[in-house]
């Protein structure tokens, strides 16, 4: 399913009025409601939650198949040697996983970073923010759009863009090297 409607399904059951997570989840367990779309913390925290649901079948799926490729040698070599299964997995599987994963955890990073769909189609940044322009859940790239198609203020919004990309490449380009991802050499 595409990712909008997954945001927009999301919206409708966050909504403050009619949503059922306020009508039948957090009543049947005799929660208050949430003012999830107009207090900056509920609906931050409610934006953590659709993009937790929303990334976590791609990383899982990465995830899963780089266990599959772990070679099962590896274990029984160590098992021989009297390794623990924490030893294992502290020796073995974490700094394969975590070699393979780097990148899909930067690529994750830097989408989320940039992820204006979400911020738009949920609320339009909202909150609103008393004194400025930008909502409480506004990320750069939706202040951004807000300052280019509200308010007319492109010089701050190229700005700010051009910033955001200076940081974003450079941050990509740190961690890369830092987590030694996409080298042919051997993992060792």
């Amino acid at each position: 399913m595409p990712g909008f409607v997954t945001i927009l399904v999301f919206a409708g059951m966050f909504n403050d009025s009619f949503g059922v997570i306020n009508n039948a989840i957090l009543s049947f367990f005799g929660i208050s409601p949430k003012a999830w779309l107009t207090d900056p913390f509920w609906t931050k925290t409610a934006l953590i939650m659709m993009q937790t649901w929303l990334g976590f079948p791609f990383v899982f799926a990465m995830t899963t198949g780089v266990l599959q490729a772990i070679p099962d040698d590896l274990y029984e070599a160590a098992t021989m040697d009297g390794a623990s299964a924490f030893t294992r997995l502290r020796t073995i599987t974490l700094p394969l996983v975590l070699y393979a994963i780097a990148p899909i955890i930067i690529t994750q990073y830097t989408f989320n970073f940039n992820n204006f769909n979400i911020i738009y189609l949920f609320n339009n940044g909202g909150p609103a923010v008393a004194g400025s322009n930008a909502g409480g859940t506004d990320i750069l790239v939706s202040w951004i759009y807000k300052l280019t198609m509200s308010s007319s203020q492109y010089a701050i919004a190229a700005t700010i863009t051009i910033l955001l990309s200076i940081f974003v490449v450079g941050l990509a380009l740190w961690q890369f090297r830092a987590t030694k991802s996409f080298k042919n050499d051997d993992m060792a």
